[in-house]
């Protein structure tokens, strides 16, 4: 009964989404989406999988995603992946993690998709804390993919926001040791070239899955104007309907600078 009910149901969903996504192609689209991919071990563990599962499902709910955003023509998609301070998490989970990194970085290299629709991928953060089989198959990615710029998917692994921060102000008090840069001449223009999404727009839409609303040290300096969507579903969960809700949410608020 409930298998007969899904088959009846299905084609419905299916045009209610092909109805909304016609509706919000007619409005303001983000042309930087991040999110913060919240959920993949709990999810696990609610369904009584292993982390490793959890994590495997949320690499393939990520595939979808980027689908979403070119369905949509949102342009830039910058995903949190990875924190430092995920980096105190048990050997055995960072070191299963790190294979799925660096098989996924690998896969994203030659995936056909990425390049027939031209996206070029980053990855954003401190990479000198991550084992050397990650750090190449980042390098495999960024190079295969360096050449394009229709789409721009950024991956923030052993990333914190915070330490962005600290690493341009770094940079910075290096130009005016060297005479290149006086201290007045620094501005919040200035500081954003500097950070690792120098060359990109801030985000337009931060949505963060599994229910939590908070930013998690995820770009901290670059959020000052950033909309929120906080959607009250595990990562691996997330649904094509919730994605087009996020993004109407986002259209129908009226967006300003300060209070």
């Amino acid at each position: 009964m409930l298998f007969r009910l899904g088959r009846l149901l299905g084609p419905i969903y299916s045009v209610n989404q092909k109805r909304l996504v016609r509706n919000l192609q007619k409005g303001p689209m983000p042309h930087h989406l991040a999110v913060i991919m919240d959920g993949n071990r709990r999810f696990a563990e609610q369904l009584g999988l292993a982390p490793f599962e959890g994590h495997l499902r949320g690499r393939g709910k990520l595939e979808e995603m980027m689908e979403w955003c070119q369905e949509l023509g949102i342009r830039v998609l910058t995903v949190y992946a990875f924190s430092t301070e995920n980096l105190d998490r048990p050997k055995e989970e960072l070191e299963t993690l790190m294979d799925l990194f660096a098989d996924a970085f690998r896969q994203v290299g030659d995936d056909p998709r990425i390049h027939g629709s031209r996206v070029r991928v980053c990855a954003l953060g401190h990479r000198e804390l991550l084992p050397e089989r990650v750090r190449d198959a980042i390098a495999y990615a960024e190079e295969k993919t360096a050449h394009y710029e229709d789409y721009r998917y950024n991956i923030a692994v052993a990333y914190g926001g915070r330490q962005e921060i600290i690493q341009a102000m770094r940079q910075l008090a290096r130009r005016v040791q060297a005479g290149e840069l006086a201290p007045d001449e620094i501005d919040t223009e200035m500081v954003s070239k500097h950070l690792y999404t120098g060359d990109l727009p801030d985000p337009d839409l931060i949505l963060r899955t599994s229910g939590e609303e908070r930013v998690s040290n995820f770009l901290l300096w670059q959020l000052a104007y950033s909309e929120f969507y906080f959607a009250d579903v595990y990562w691996p969960a997330l649904r094509k309907v919730d994605f087009l809700r996020a993004i109407r949410a986002y259209q129908q608020r009226r967006r300003r600078r300060g209070l």
